[in-house]
């Protein structure tokens, strides 16, 4: 569970939350450490050496949902996180893809990732990437930033979430050592 479960899903909103996140301290060095919410723990941020990893929004669980009403609630979480991308695109110029093929199969394998791919995986974050960056300095006013957004799915019965990850570095594909 994360902290906006069970919140509508509002462009504006998750855009403010992604301008707030790119002018934020991004740590330099140190372990990586997730966040919760004081009073119920549910998930708010993860901070890592160069990284924020955030929940933007959060389906409603699916569990007993199937067919076409799993399908529709797929449908409704792929239209929001198209919308938000449709929204940053206008602003940033357009986005590029990076796939998460190879940290999910080097994540499944055992092999080493870099971060912040390591934490993707362990956050079960396998959806495609897309990325900006670095993104205009009015949007990231400290130092260069690069975002991506993604939505993921942990299993079948859970809940939908969008997540952008803020990066001090170039989001990049990890090389596959095949």
């Amino acid at each position: 569970m994360t902290a906006r479960a069970g919140a509508p899903f509002d462009v504006n909103r998750a855009t403010a939350d992604i301008e707030a996140a790119l002018s934020a301290p991004v740590p330099t060095t140190g372990p990586t450490v997730g966040e919760g919410e004081p009073a119920t723990g549910e998930w708010t941020v993860t901070r890592g050496e160069g990284f924020l990893l955030l929940p933007l929004w959060e389906s409603e669980a699916l569990t007993g949902v199937y067919g076409p009403e799993w399908n529709d609630a797929e449908a409704a979480a792929e239209a929001n996180l198209a919308a938000l991308v449709a929204e940053l695109d206008r602003r940033w110029g357009a986005h590029r893809t990076v796939s998460m093929r190879v940290p999910l199969h080097r994540g499944r394998a055992g092999e080493p990732l870099p971060e912040p791919f390591r934490t993707l995986t362990a956050k079960d974050c396998y959806g495609d990437l897309a990325v900006w960056g670095p993104v205009p300095p009015d949007a990231a006013p400290t130092t260069p930033r690069w975002l991506a957004l993604s939505l993921n799915q942990s299993d079948g019965d859970a809940p939908m979430i969008i997540t952008a990850l803020i990066s001090a570095h170039p989001i990049t594909e990890p090389a596959d050592p095949a």
